[in-house]
């Protein structure tokens, strides 16, 4: 298969009725999709139980926060894939997000910095989480 190279939003081919959702599990779902929804700007909705929160993704699909099921146990654990949260702007967006982020029990790893494709920190959310904040140019 070859990559589509393509800014087209939708996909060639792709179904209608698919959707794409990242699941991150959670030992406080409410908390941490109150910790997203800041720094998406927007409120937290119920889910599909008292143990599950969902936010829209701004460009399609969703971030769906949940406690796993005491049967099936997730530990923390940092590994190779992070959430990685995008704005236009630049310096002064990005530290203000980082503010924001680090108020809401953020920890910051590394940056701010700059990168050929914007200025980028990474952040680990209030459980441990990886985050990246990215800011690029207009």
């Amino acid at each position: 298969m070859s990559i589509d190279s393509s800014d087209s939003p939708q996909p060639s081919g792709a179904a209608p009725d698919l959707g794409v959702a990242v699941v991150l599990a959670a030992d406080q779902p409410n908390d941490l999709a109150g910790f997203y929804g800041s720094l998406l700007e927007q409120a937290p909705q119920r889910g599909s139980g008292p143990n599950h929160c969902r936010l829209p993704l701004p460009q399609g699909g969703w971030l769906e926060v949940y406690r796993p099921s005491q049967a099936r146990p997730q530990p923390r654990q940092r590994g190779r894939l992070a959430l990685c949260l995008q704005r236009k702007g630049g310096w002064p967006e990005l530290q203000a997000w980082i503010e924001r982020a680090q108020s809401r029990g953020a920890q910051l790893l590394d940056g701010p910095r700059q990168e050929p494709f914007g200025v980028e920190a990474w952040l680990l959310d209030p459980e441990g989480n990886g985050l990246l904040l990215l800011v690029y140019g207009p």
